[in-house]
């Protein structure tokens, strides 16, 4: 409902109604998603500032060191992570994205390339059907930890976990990279042609030793890792720590 909501053909009050005749976990979860939008709406009349600057002040001034290169790459969806680039792919045919994965490829940017968040919202801002600017800038914050949030910046998303979780079989990243379309769970969660990595604790080097998917049966190669999480995970809480600390 995200794109009728954004152009008024249906109003926030009555969805809220809705959810509150039903009875039901789904219901329930809906409800509080709604409650989000309105929550990043009060947010953007009271604090105007977090259009251009982060939420809190503490994290103005971090200096992002990922590069524009890597910024591009994740644009159309070329990082080497299955369930970004499937993402990413989706997004730029169809201007839209389920909440889940956007977290996902906004976690990826900010803490694994260590992109600064506003190129991303304003990525989606221009790309996006369902734009808000209360709700993007709210999600991308969020995400980047630097936004109103309870929890410290120590939040950053797996991305092969999250694609374990919430994609299993690989139906959603086949659909979309291709190049993985014949590969089977667990290796298509990491673009591998073994269906037996080493699943929480991915590295460079085990990517290189397994050996990429591609060049076999047809398929096409996928494109390899920009990254590696374990690694730019550390470097993101430094990054915080730093930042932090210094004032």
């Amino acid at each position: 409902m995200s794109v009728y909501l954004r152009f008024g053909n249906i109003s926030i009050r009555e969805l809220v109604r809705f959810c509150l005749k039903e009875n039901s976990a789904g219901i329930s979860v809906w409800l509080n998603e709604l409650i989000w939008r309105e929550f990043y709406m009060m947010i953007l009349f009271q604090f105007p500032h977090v259009v251009g600057n982060s939420f809190l002040p503490k994290y103005q001034h971090i200096v992002w060191p990922g590069s524009d290169e890597n910024f591009e790459l994740w644009k159309v969806g070329e990082t080497g992570f299955p369930i970004v680039d499937a993402a990413m792919r989706d997004f730029k045919n169809t201007g839209w994205m389920h909440n889940r994965l956007r977290m996902i490829v906004a976690s990826f940017l900010v803490k694994d390339l260590l992109v600064d968040w506003r190129y991303g919202e304003k990525y989606f801002a221009e790309n996006l059907l369902d734009f808000e600017l209360a709700s993007n800038n709210g999600g991308w914050q969020w995400c980047a930890s630097t936004g109103c949030d309870a929890q410290p910046y120590f939040r950053i998303f797996n991305p092969h976990t999250q694609s374990k979780r919430f994609d299993p079989q690989g139906v959603y990243i086949k659909r979309h990279v291709p190049e993985l379309a014949s590969m089977k769970s667990p290796g298509i969660h990491f673009g591998i042609s073994d269906d037996s990595p080493k699943l929480f604790d991915f590295d460079s080097s085990a990517m290189s030793k397994q050996g990429k998917a591609g060049g076999k049966n047809g398929m096409t190669k996928y494109c390899s890792p920009l990254v590696d999480h374990k690694v730019q995970r550390e470097k993101a809480l430094m990054l915080f720590k730093a930042e932090a600390t210094s004032g």
